[in-house]
């Protein structure tokens, strides 16, 4: 039921007219309470001639969102969802079907035993753990023959290269580089310039730290030649677990140095070729991470 405006509610004014007085809170409002911002006038919604109704806005609306504590101190989920993404390393597309069919194998055990849940996931963790592809950021230096592969140098050594390689027939630097199966399976190009030859050999499957495995393994050459018409030689070879090569390059590629190129599952070696008259900067035992690790400096032209 409407009250009529009483004499309290009106004040008394110049030209005799009462006025309403806008209800005005007598202390400041707590955050999320509503404050009265304005006075607006409406004389035919009140019925009262002159009158003045409080316009009412929530002060939260209007207020700057202050950054939760979460925020402040980086606990945040988001932040902690993007430290997490940058700690772990993407998967490379190679490895994709085994840690589907693994994770697969691992549901089927689960739904027909009804146990297994914990092997099956540390299984497909691990698989994909065998396939990450971390972000590596080369050296700046043009004259560097990078490290193709993770991994331990098993040998340095002098000789000749393999023919599918097409390098001049004279001894080359050969830095053999062993991955076990905890190192990552990615290769990478070891220097700027153009692919000249890729050529695939099948062959049997013994162990990669063996020296004829460079001959009698299946492997796959890559040859690329630098601006200044030098050629650096990288053979990818199957080990006794790994029994699949794969090889984006192309004939004519061009390519730089710290470019992903490859990957060989399980286990494998990688072969470098330096250039004739260029030093190795490594010692067998020494761990090798590719895409950074310099194996050596290429010599200018009048040096070689």
């Amino acid at each position: 039921m409407c009250r009529r405006p009483g004499p309290r509610d009106r004040a008394p004014h110049a030209d005799g007219v009462g006025h309403e007085r806008p209800i005005v809170p007598p202390v400041a409002p707590r955050h999320g309470d509503p404050r009265i911002l304005g006075v607006s006038r409406s004389s035919r919604r009140t019925g009262v001639r002159g009158a003045r109704v409080a316009l009412v806005i929530p002060y939260r609306s209007i207020r700057s969102r202050r950054p939760t504590m979460a925020e402040g101190t980086g606990t945040s989920p988001t932040h902690i969802a993007r430290l997490v993404r940058d700690a772990i390393p993407p998967m490379h597309p190679g490895g994709r079907p085994i840690v589907a069919g693994v994770a697969l194998a691992a549901a089927g055990v689960r739904a027909l035993t009804g146990r297994g849940t914990l092997p099956g996931l540390l299984a497909t963790a691990a698989t994909a753990l065998f396939f990450r592809d971390p972000v590596r950021t080369p050296p700046l230096r043009t004259d560097a023959v990078l490290a193709p592969a993770d991994g331990t140098v098993a040998t340095v050594t002098e000789t000749v290269p393999p023919a599918e390689l097409d390098l001049p027939r004279v001894p080359h630097t050969r830095v053999s580089i062993f991955l076990t199966v905890l190192d990552v399976h990615v290769q990478w190009v070891p220097v700027h310039g153009r692919v000249a030859r890729v050529q695939y050999t099948p062959g049997t499957f013994l162990s990669a730290d063996l020296d004829k495995a460079s001959e009698d393994n299946e492997r796959n050459a890559i040859t690329v030649v630098r601006a200044d018409g030098v050629g650096v030689g990288v053979v990818q070879i199957a080990g006794l677990l790994a029994r699949r090569i794969v090889c984006a390059l192309r004939d004519g590629d061009e390519v730089a140095a710290g470019e992903r190129f490859g990957l060989i599952r399980f286990g494998s070696r990688v072969d470098t070729y330096l250039p004739p008259g260029t030093t190795a900067l490594v010692r067998p035992g020494q761990r090798t991470v590719g895409g950074e690790t310099v194996l050596g400096l290429v010599a200018e032209a009048a040096e070689r």
